[in-house]
């Protein structure tokens, strides 16, 4: 029987730290905190050294929760990246997930061994330890302070997250693998994650389409497609490491194919994952706080700190300045893509590592990644809205985002039932505007079901339930926010109408279901405003965009570089025809002055 209650009370403590996680993340997001610091800090509190004094010391029951967390965290990065919107930055993106990565690691390394006293080995691999961001935690801080980024910086951002883990990871396992084993040349070394890397893309990409095509294939039981798509990731990420792939490219690849394919239960498996993923990550940081000994950070304390001001400062910087110099990113922009390169869960994860095989000294790269993350989370962290405004790389998020209830559709994966209660201002509501790929299909109203015709009009407080494909439905939301039409203009006030002026047509009518000409889908705003105008464009120029006004807000040299989307029009314009007559009025007022 003690047996059994030692079984017990661990699942109970367990249950009550990865609570204590949960509600913490309540005082993160009131307070801007970082919240991957906050689990952390949960489970340093609740270890040997803090007041809860818990023993855990099992490295392996923490790499094994790890390379699950970090498995599924990676597969819903690439479930949820859409090709077409990543086009524009793939490029610049990978860039910095592969070549960024090695440049961050090799401008580390030296100050890794000369403030710590190490090998240049052992300095290479705490620099690869350290070199991959963690785009989520930015994110969150993000949506806690009420920021939206900038589309282009944003979408760099979130591609290069998803994709350089498993660059830091395989470099990580490789010189492991040297220091453990010995003997193995460094051209031994780049053929092996030459080989490694295709064969890890090669099983991703195979097992993504043979999940899709279960999935579309086998009828499962309602409720078993989300588990199902799950636990196949995982297959997929083992399956990898046991022919000495790149488990983690593998399953990241997967995810990209899956997430780009039409499956069933598109909805249910996005929401299924969002949630385990979060429930693993705090589980991972809790059990890696409860590693941490802050008696023995002491020794090494300010060669730690060392690395990270040199990683935040040097190698950081350096990194993204060298990768993005060819492809015309502003000097703002650049700074600021530096700046939010957060340290976050990989690090530690790969720094345990060392210690699982024995590696000696291995609590060194332990304690030092830990100071690393926490420097970076700290300072960086508690300033990235901060710098994102006086950047100019982010702007007020004065609408929240609307309730959005997605049903699938049994029978058929080309569309789903996407839902919205519809608020006052919204440009749904005053000018029924829609984009021609979705569909109203009923309206409640007073808890009654109505048909689209049978409600004509919409009201404010009307639920409305739409047709529209499942990658698109996310595009419905700024139809259906709290958008007061200001006379004019202004950034904070246009929200996620608010693009570059580099941006093209094509990736405009992606985004809002517009058609363009095929010989214009590469064409900038900028050059669109002078070719509709026939002149050079001064701020304050209305073009027509299909449906939409493009209002030219900043214009530099003659050239427009900031585009307002207008949607809004006065309350009288109630239906579809009738705004869009308004609007054209208005453009050709606009372009007779």
């Amino acid at each position: 029987m003690s047996a059994l209650d030692t079984v017990s009370i661990a699942i109970l403590l367990g249950s009550l730290l990865v609570l204590a996680g949960i509600l913490s993340s309540l005082l993160a997001m009131r307070f801007g905190a970082p919240l991957l610091l906050v689990f952390l800090g949960v489970g340093m509190l609740a270890g040997e050294g803090g007041p809860g004094g818990i023993r855990f010391d099992d490295v392996g029951i923490a790499y094994t929760v790890g390379s699950i967390a970090l498995a599924l965290i990676l597969f819903d990065g690439g479930l949820r990246t859409r090709f077409a919107s990543i086009r524009s930055v793939l490029a610049p993106s990978m860039m910095l997930a592969t070549a960024g990565v090695v440049v961050t690691a090799l401008i580390t390394a030296p100050a890794a061994k000369f403030a710590l006293g190490i090998g240049w080995t052992e300095a290479l691999l705490l620099g690869a330890v350290v070199a991959s961001t963690d785009a989520a935690a930015v994110f969150f801080l993000l949506s806690a302070g009420g920021l939206r980024l900038r589309p282009r910086v944003r979408a760099t951002l979130e591609v290069e997250s998803g994709t350089n883990d498993p660059i830091a990871i395989f470099l990580a396992l490789l010189l492991v693998e040297i220091l453990s084993v010995g003997g193995l040349s460094w051209s031994q070394a780049f053929v092996t994650l030459f080989r490694n890397a295709v064969l890890g893309a090669a099983i991703g990409y195979g097992g993504g389409r043979m999940i899709a095509w279960v999935l579309n294939r086998v009828n499962l039981p309602q409720g078993l497609h989300a588990p199902f798509v799950a636990v196949s990731a995982l297959v997929v990420f083992g399956f990898g490491n046991a022919v000495h792939a790149s488990g983690f490219l593998a399953v990241y690849i997967a995810g990209l194919v899956v997430g780009n394919r039409q499956i069933r239960a598109h909805n249910s498996v996005v929401v299924f994952l969002d949630a385990i993923t979060w429930l693993m990550q705090i589980v991972m940081f809790v059990l890696l706080g409860l590693l941490v000994w802050p008696g023995r950070l002491g020794a090494n304390l300010i060669g730690a700190i060392v690395v990270a001001l040199t990683l935040m400062l040097i190698a950081r910087p350096a990194a993204v300045f060298l990768c993005l110099w060819p492809f015309k990113f502003q000097w703002r922009e650049k700074l600021f893509i530096s700046w939010v390169g957060l340290r976050g869960a990989v690090a530690i994860f790969l720094a345990s590592i060392p210690l699982l095989v024995g590696l000696p000294g291995a609590a060194l790269y332990f304690d030092v990644a830990f100071v690393v993350v926490a420097s970076s989370l700290l300072i960086q962290g508690w300033t990235v809205a901060l710098s994102a405004r006086k950047l100019d790389m982010s702007f007020s998020r004065a609408d929240p985002a609307p309730r959005r209830v997605e049903l699938d559709l049994p029978g058929q994966m080309t569309r789903e039932m996407v839902g919205y209660p519809v608020p006052a201002n919204s440009p749904f509501l005053k000018r029924g505007l829609i984009p021609n790929w979705a569909r109203p299909t009923l309206v409640i109203r007073n808890e009654e079901i109505l048909t689209p015709a049978e409600a004509a009009p919409v009201q404010e407080g009307d639920y409305i339930y739409l047709l529209a494909p499942p990658e698109k439905a996310q595009a419905l939301d700024r139809f259906f926010m709290e958008s007061p039409a200001p006379r004019v203009p202004a950034a904070e006030a246009l929200g996620d109408f608010f693009v570059p002026g580099n941006a093209t047509l094509g990736a405009l009518a992606d985004i809002y279901g517009l058609q363009v000409a095929a010989d214009h889908a590469e064409v900038s705003l900028a050059d669109f405003f002078v070719e509709q105008l026939g002149r050079p464009a001064r701020a304050g120029d209305i073009v027509a965009l299909g449906t939409i006004a493009l209002l030219a807000h900043k214009v530099e040299s003659g050239k427009v570089s900031t585009v307002g989307l207008r949607l809004d029009e006065p309350e009288d314009a109630a239906t579809v025809s009738g705004s869009a007559r308004a609007l054209m009025q208005k453009v050709r007022k606009k372009l007779s002055r």
